[in-house]
């Protein structure tokens, strides 16, 4: 039999990122705890809060560098986008409520993630934060044939494919399956009771539906139960795949829009530096505090 250890006194943040605006964009806890948390205790954590994904920051040494854990309520991630940009906005106010602008590096795993917030002045406490998400990888395009079964299992025609782009797997640190759609995203869901397993045959972890004119996109967990309000970890893919195939110039800022079929309309900013790495920034506004007794 294992026990839970205490978690009196653990106290944590809820932060909406992607938006300005309190109770807007999409929701995030961020829990602070004074000693590492066995993965099982952060994992039913995450369950009980019931967001999307929650993240665990520990110092790591003196400074501005943090440990970082990420969950949804199924497992933990290696990468995601919206956590880090919610905590980078909640170190900023912090540990640099005075300074207009700060530097943070999230260590997860081996990998080390540069962030960078800026405040503004009013209440509620609300940051802008960007983070560098390197160069994108890309897979090779998938045929006409080999889209159907994906097609199929996000509940799209084959008539509703922006024909000009095709299916592809790309990654900045986590890979999405980016399916171009024109129009019609009010169409898509999961349908496929396996939908995880068929994913994995593309090298793909999620799939994410994107109405290439609009700029809108839909993404959800595996199961097809929970649909991401917004979604940064994707933001970074799509914002390549779009310069990649000539969607997009080269020096262009790109908003992404996501969260309305959900009812929290979301923007995300996406660039490209002169190397080529993908720059994602959002807003992030500071809601709320709490404690576990």
């Amino acid at each position: 039999m294992t026990t839970t250890p205490s978690l009196h006194g653990l106290g944590y943040y809820q932060v909406d990122v992607f938006t300005h605006e309190a109770l807007a964009g999409n929701g995030l806890t961020v829990f602070l705890p004074e000693s590492p948390l066995p993965a099982r205790v952060m994992q039913r954590l995450t369950t009980e809060m019931r967001q999307f994904e929650s993240i665990f920051l520990s110092p790591d040494g003196p400074g501005s560098r943090f440990e970082a854990r990420i969950f949804t309520m199924e497992e933990e991630l290696d990468f995601a986008g919206h956590p880090l940009l919610g905590a980078a906005g909640l170190l900023h106010h912090l540990h640099a409520p005075r300074q207009a602008d700060a530097e943070w590096t999230l260590m997860l795993g081996t990998r080390a993630v540069k962030l960078n917030t800026t405040r503004h002045e009013g209440k509620p406490a609300t940051y802008d934060a960007s983070m560098n998400q390197g160069a994108a990888s890309f897979q090779p395009p998938l045929s006409r044939a080999d889209s159907r079964p994906f097609l199929a299992a996000l509940n799209l025609e084959e008539s509703q494919l922006d024909v000009r782009f095709p299916l592809q797997v790309v990654s900045t640190g986590l890979p999405y399956l980016l399916v171009p759609a024109a129009g019609g995203l009010e169409r898509a869901k999961i349908v496929h009771p396996e939908f995880e397993s068929l994913l994995a045959t593309a090298g793909a972890k999620f799939a994410y539906v994107l109405d290439v004119t609009a700029r809108e996109g839909r993404t959800w967990d595996n199961a097809g139960l929970v649909e991401d309000i917004a979604t940064g970890s994707a933001a970074g893919p799509v914002g390549a795949y779009l310069r990649h195939h000539r969607a997009a110039t080269a020096s262009e800022t790109i908003t992404l829009k996501q969260g309305r079929f959900v009812g929290r309309p979301s923007r995300i900013t996406v660039a490209a530096n002169a190397v080529g790495e993908m720059l994602v920034s959002s807003g992030v506004v500071v809601l709320a505090r709490g404690e576990f007794l």
